[in-house]
């Protein structure tokens, strides 16, 4: 019963479409309306406003943190497992890219899913970032960043966890993410992707 209830609120947070509020608090267009059509911080920044492109990167982050934390805070209360705990961060992830305030549409899920790496493990969440933003930096591609991101989360996780629940909850959010990126994936191959910055 518990766990049920913690999935429904951690999908309800996911669900919180930070790039669309603070950008209506920011005066910005709406990122559905431009660019990737993405409501996420890579599209708000496309604006130009840096700040709000932070803002929206570091809430939606958050949310899976935040379904991680709470998971392992109520363990000693409720008793959930290291595998219903993970399911919470699959949660907010998968209400982030299917938002039920959006009429089930929404962002790809990777800050959302950075923040679930960084509450499983810090080191697999550092090790997720600094992937992103090297080949990010290189190339100007944040879809490539996240393509292959997602990839080496589920090689870091493997390497740290081994073959267990958290391993399987990370694969299935790099396979829903990589999923999402379809559109990309087609733009990156005919050279027609937008690289990072540019309005």
């Amino acid at each position: 019963m518990f766990f049920l209830l913690g999935l429904l609120l951690a999908y309800l947070l996911g669900s919180i479409p930070f790039a669309i509020i603070v950008s209506r608090c920011a005066g910005l267009q709406d990122p559905r309306t431009f660019g990737s059509g993405n409501p996420g911080a890579t599209n708000v920044l496309r604006t130009g406003n840096k700040v709000a492109a932070f803002i929206t990167l570091i809430g939606d982050a958050l949310k899976g943190a935040i379904a991680i934390w709470f998971g392992i805070l109520l363990q000693p209360l409720l008793g959930f497992e290291p595998a219903q705990i993970a399911c919470f961060g699959v949660a907010a992830f998968v209400g982030h890219v299917y938002s039920v305030f959006l009429k089930f549409k929404g962002g790809k899920g990777v800050a959302t899913a950075l923040g679930v790496l960084i509450a499983m493990n810090w080191i697999l969440g550092l090790a997720s970032a600094a992937t992103w933003i090297i080949i990010a930096f290189f190339f100007r591609y944040s879809s490539l960043a996240s393509l292959i991101t997602a990839v080496f989360a589920v090689l870091y996780a493997g390497l740290l966890f081994g073959i267990n629940a958290q391993l399987l909850a990370i694969v299935s959010m790099s396979a829903l993410l990589i999923f999402k990126h379809k559109t990309n994936i087609i733009k990156l191959i005919h050279g027609q992707e937008t690289q990072i910055g540019k309005k």
